[in-house]
């Protein structure tokens, strides 16, 4: 198809050239140019990694000047069959099971309420946003400074005569994992409300507006209007903290427990740490790190099915 073009009045009209079969334009040309590099550095730093994970799952690696031989299978059958293992799984499917929800609804339920301009409403957005700007290190010393043995916590019970309730909060192997639930929810909640709030903002006031005059009160408001409009956000927000929760744990454990008392505070992301670094069998390191990267992609996919993600 040729298509006319202008000319000036009087001027006999010309017919422009259709582009020759099969050459690209120059402009599309240089725009593959210019997604080189960044498609270079994506299957170099991110797509590289991944297979290198599996590749090393199936070797004997002790250690990273030691010499390599093939396990086939055999890391996954020693990692199956480790107690250890077992545990850190358990461990980790309780912290997404308790710290998930609790992060989420709790900082829907903050947004929703800094989204409604209560009075200091700016002052409560920056208020919420701190724990954010604290480095890992600096949290995890605020809660060892409450919850070891002669810390704040145990302090304020003392006070309060109830000293039979005191603990070695983090030695204990029934309180150290949800001492570690706790910081990841401190340490979440109040950005993703931040998050919440700023997504609230852009739902237009008339529709609460018109839930008030229809008799709903902020609870129904809150659940039944607001929450359906930006449930896409909800799910995206609600995948980044599970991310967050399932391979950043590692640090505070870290940090405040090693993994103890036992393995009772171990996680899957600490594991694979603790293997590479201090046992320094990367095969069995990088086996976990297999399970992990499953355990996130069905994760994943279960939020985006839940949420009915369109993307």
């Amino acid at each position: 198809m040729t298509l006319l073009s202008s000319a000036p009045p009087g001027a006999p009209a010309t017919r422009s050239a259709p582009p020759a079969p099969g050459r690209t334009p120059r402009r599309k040309q240089g725009g593959v140019i210019l997604a080189v590099p960044a498609l270079a550095w994506y299957l170099l730093f991110m797509v590289g990694p991944l297979v290198a994970i599996f590749v090393i799952a199936a070797l004997h690696w002790p250690g990273m000047l030691q010499p390599v031989s093939f396990a086939g299978l055999g890391n996954v059958r020693t990692v199956l069959a480790d107690p250890v293992f077992t545990d850190a799984l358990v461990n980790t499917g309780i912290q997404l099971a308790v710290a998930l929800p609790v992060m989420i609804v709790g900082a829907y339920m903050l947004g929703y309420y800094v989204a409604q301009r209560p009075p200091g409403h700016r002052f409560l957005r920056y208020l919420l946003f701190i724990p954010g700007l604290i480095s890992t290190p600096a949290k995890a010393m605020v809660f060892y400074a409450v919850l070891s043995p002669d810390g704040l916590f145990n302090g304020a019970l003392n006070k309060a005569g109830l000293g039979s309730l005191t603990d070695a909060w983090l030695a204990s192997p029934s309180t150290a994992l949800a001492c570690l639930i706790v910081l990841d929810v401190w340490s979440g909640i109040g950005f993703t409300a931040v998050l919440f709030a700023a997504r609230l903002g852009s739902v237009p006031d008339e529709v609460g507006e018109a839930a008030q005059l229809d008799g709903a009160g902020h609870w129904r408001a809150m659940w039944r209007i607001h929450f359906p409009m930006i449930r896409d956000f909800v799910g995206v927000v609600t995948m980044l903290q599970f991310l967050w929760t399932l391979f950043g744990s590692a640090q505070n454990v870290l940090l405040l427990t090693q993994g103890g008392p036992g393995s009772s505070s171990t996680t899957l992301s600490f594991l694979v740490y603790q293997k590479a670094f201090i046992a320094a069998d990367l095969g069995y390191s990088q086996t976990v790190g297999v399970f992990l990267f499953l355990a996130g992609l069905a994760g994943l996919l279960t939020i985006r099915r839940v949420f009915r993600q369109n993307y």
